[in-house]
């Protein structure tokens, strides 16, 4: 499994920003039941797809300035980052075909 764990701003520019590997990043909070819903599906999709990209966590309760920079309104939400560059966005407690579907042409 290719889950790189969960994500700060200290290292989301070394983590996520600089990663040869794309980096999907799911926007998260501990009260929000729709997170918890999607984050089997996300942990499957880091195991399916590890040899492709990267998977991290972002608490948004903990780092408010990561999503206020990315404009999360709304959780969860999962952001593809390659190269630096948001590719993606799923917005909501997403199906893992829906996921796929917006992540998978800009993968490898």
């Amino acid at each position: 499994m290719t889950m790189i764990g969960a994500l700060t701003e200290a290292d989301f520019e070394e983590r996520v920003l600089r990663s040869e590997t794309p980096v999907l990043v799911d926007f998260w909070a501990e009260w929000c039941v729709p997170c918890h819903m999607v984050a089997p599906v996300v942990e499957e999709i880091a195991r399916e797809k590890g040899d492709q990209l990267l998977v991290g966590k972002l608490n948004i309760d903990e780092h408010p300035a990561l999503a206020q920079r990315y404009g999360v309104m709304s959780i969860p939400t999962l952001m593809l980052f390659v190269k630096g560059e948001e590719k993606a966005r799923v917005i909501g407690a997403r199906g893992k075909d829906a996921i796929l579907r917006e992540i998978d042409p800009h993968l490898s």
